[in-house]
């Protein structure tokens, strides 16, 4: 991708960040301000002429970004010089155009990346989205970036639920928008449990490495002061080997001096540049790479181990590594460095991703060819059971004639046959008609006797046909009144079982409803019981009460059956007080008292009893 392919999207981004009604169209006076401000960032010369001249007020309405475009081309991009300009503030510019208008990070402060990270991102999608506006990144490139995110924080990516996510997306628009990328970075659902500074840090390192061209090594990765971990991250597809855009301290030999001092080394494609320290604020030199360039390993001296230096045209230059493993990733990584110098590759991950854009079109011509092919044979193979089938219809239509020459031939066979069997008998007989004609005659008579007998039992069959025909007709009847019948039962059943089933639903019905009587009877009889219970008692207290009373009425029987000895003696003896004896009377109703006194007696004891 060259340098004003890189340009134009990031001005695409800040048109239609102008664009505010999305009509597709920018006023005169915003395109002024950003052509304006391109040529401050790109360090061109400003040429309000023709500034001016292209955007006059007499010009009707608004530009769109074709109308824009071939004075973007003319005074800006044709002006353009590769390394006369900061590339990170023009995209700076733009990406500020932009992301006021569609940047809209989490309100509440629960993004994962931060406004400069997502100015990281947006850089990085970017490089590797398509050269196709709307500019979107396909599938392949999302993955391969998260996984490079990943791989910054020792981290794995979860491959099938980024493919789930991809897949729940629409694709009409061929992959992503950087949109809907930051949403889904800042959405933490592959980023899950990874602090934020984590997070800005890999950001940063992936951005070095793809934007600013900083060497790294997949084998060892390093976090700061090129610490290596004892694990490798998880392979990334796409890479040259295992070589990646590396930085880290070094030991390095003065060249007047002659003294060994620790510096910071960053190594890009065409340059191995120094530092006082890893912030880089001092830059104490850089060596530039060529074809010409080439490393070589040293032996330990000086009290320094793990040496190589560099040597350039002009001069050699002498480092140390802090171990083996190390001094083989430089000299490793500035190897790659010179072979790109001398393939004239600008930048490693450039040719990587056209690579992969050449894979990826690659496998939409083989996946392309393979259907055309599979359409192809399946058109062979249509075109074949066509054939076959017609090749089938001809010799059914071949068979079919062969097997009426076939009658043909056999039925005139017959009729010759035939007729020559009907001239021999007509030859026998002419030879034997006047020799045998009595007897003939007699043969006839025997004939028509047969005959007649034939006839008679002919009809005799015939009235037994009828019979059996009327049997027949019988039988088929009582078959129909049978199905008839039959049919009529099941009718029958079927109402029977339909009354059935309403009875059985009454059943249930009277069930439920006895069953509530029989709990409305049991309460009932639980009621009764406790009055009977109630009865008894009140019962028991009667029978012991009438114990008492007829007690009480023996007492008082007693009493009075003793009154009633008393009052007769007192009767007798009142008697005798009131009728003295006279000289010679006799003694009579001695026990009877005075008159009328002895049923008065009777009834005061009938009224005590």
């Amino acid at each position: 991708m060259d340098l004003r392919a890189e340009l134009l999207k990031s001005i695409w981004y800040a048109f239609t960040a102008l664009d505010v009604e999305k009509s597709g169209k920018v006023s005169k006076s915003q395109l002024k301000v950003l052509s304006h401000n391109l040529y401050t960032v790109l360090c061109i010369p400003h040429d309000p002429v023709a500034l001016e001249e292209h955007f006059r007020d007499d010009d009707d309405g608004p530009v769109s970004s074709q109308g824009y475009m071939p004075y973007l081309n003319k005074y800006i991009l044709d002006k353009v010089e590769e390394g006369a300009f900061v590339k990170a503030n023009f995209d700076e510019l733009c990406w500020t155009l932009t992301a006021k208008k569609n940047y809209k990070p989490d309100r509440n402060g629960n993004s994962i990346v931060s406004h400069q990270d997502a100015f990281k991102l947006w850089c990085l999608f970017n490089f590797l989205s398509e050269d196709k506006y709307p500019l979107v990144m396909v599938p392949d490139e999302v993955e391969y970036l998260l996984k490079k995110i990943c791989t910054a924080m020792n981290v794995e990516l979860n491959s099938c639920e980024l493919e789930e996510y991809l897949a729940q997306e629409p694709q009409g628009q061929g992959g992503l928008t950087v949109w809907q990328f930051l949403d889904v970075v800042n959405s933490g659902r592959f980023l899950r449990g990874i602090e934020q500074e984590a997070v800005s840090m890999a950001v940063e390192e992936v951005y070095q490495e793809v934007i600013e061209d900083v060497l790294k090594q997949a084998r060892s990765w390093h976090s700061v002061g090129a610490q290596t971990l004892s694990s490798p991250p998880p392979s990334q597809p796409g890479f040259d080997g295992c070589v990646f855009w590396l930085q880290g301290y070094l030991w390095k030999k003065g060249h007047l001096r002659r003294n060994w001092s620790e510096r910071w080394f960053m190594l890009k494609p065409c340059v191995l540049s120094y530092y006082m320290s890893e912030e880089r604020k001092e830059k104490k030199g850089s060596i530039v790479l060529d074809k010409h360039c080439c490393v070589e390993v040293l032996p330990d001296r000086d009290g320094k181990r793990c040496m190589f230096c560099v040597k350039t045209p002009s001069r050699t230059y002498e480092m140390s590594a802090s171990d083996t493993r190390q001094r083989q990733e430089w000299t490793l990584a500035i190897q790659t460095a010179i072979r790109l110098q001398a393939e004239g590759k600008s930048s490693l991950h450039k040719d990587l991703k056209q690579k992969r854009r050449e894979q990826r079109e690659q496998r939409e011509q083989r996946r392309a060819a393979k259907e055309e092919e599979t359409q192809r044979l399946k058109q062979l193979q249509e075109e074949k059971e066509r054939k076959l089938q017609e090749l089938e219809l001809l010799k059914e239509a071949q068979r079919q004639a062969e097997l009426l020459l076939q009658e043909e031939e056999q039925r005139r066979r017959q009729q010759h046959e035939e007729m020559q069997r009907t001239l021999e008998i007509q030859l026998q007989e002419a030879e034997k008609a006047r020799a045998s004609m009595e007897a003939e005659m007699v043969l006839k008579e025997a004939e028509a006797e047969r005959q007649r007998r034939r006839i008679q039992e002919l009809e005799a069959m015939q009235q037994r046909l009828q019979e059996a025909l009327q049997q027949e007709v019988k039988a088929r009847q009582d078959e129909e009144s049978v199905r008839y019948a039959q049919a009529r039962l099941l009718a029958e059943e079927e109402e029977k079982l339909k009354q059935l089933m309403k009875l059985k639903e009454e059943q249930e019905e009277y069930i439920i409803k006895a069953q509530r009587e029989k709990q409305v009877l049991k309460q009932e009889m639980e009621n009764k019981s406790k009055c009977l219970e109630e009865a008894q008692k009140q019962l028991e207290e009667v029978r012991v009460n009438r114990q008492r009373v007829d007690q009480d009425v023996m007492a008082a029987q007693r009493k009075l059956r003793q009154a009633s000895t008393n009052v007769k003696h007192w009767n007798v003896q009142m008697n005798r007080l009131m009728h003295p004896i006279g000289p010679g009377e006799k003694r009579t109703n001695v026990s009877g008292g005075f008159p009328g006194y002895q049923p008065f007696l009777s009834q005061r004891e009938s009224s005590l009893r």
